[in-house]
């Protein structure tokens, strides 16, 4: 995708209904970028693999990193609950995502999945 790139939303639907087919990613404007966005998180899945990443921090939301909430697809403004596209293929493979308004809950996650030594 471009950079800088037009605003996109999910139409009806979230993340998880985007993967199964049931839904798409438009831009502002009326194009279809679905497969831009199913391509975009098949390469941050293959990332997280190569790097052995099970915990990951990503922009709320967003029709991509939204973990919590996703705009509605109106292009008004108005947000729905909700996953991005990136966030449920992530989760269907057992990766834990948070967003940056949970960075605590992220860093028990870590210490949950990491035995760190202790400082004496």
């Amino acid at each position: 995708m471009s950079i800088p790139r037009k605003p996109a939303e999910i139409f009806e639907g979230d993340g998880n209904s985007v993967l199964d087919g049931e839904a798409e990613v438009f831009e502002k404007g009326g194009n279809v970028v679905t497969d831009d966005f199913i391509a975009g998180a098949s390469i941050a899945l293959e990332l997280c693999k190569k790097f052995n990443i099970e915990i990951a921090v990503l922009a709320e939301s967003s029709p991509s990193c939204g973990s919590s909430f996703i705009y509605d697809g109106s292009f008004s403004g108005n947000r729905t609950l909700g996953t991005g596209v990136t966030v449920a293929l992530l989760r269907r493979h057992g990766i834990q995502v948070f967003s940056q308004h949970e960075i605590a809950d992220a860093h028990k996650a870590i210490h949950a999945t990491v035995d760190f030594p202790r400082r004496t």
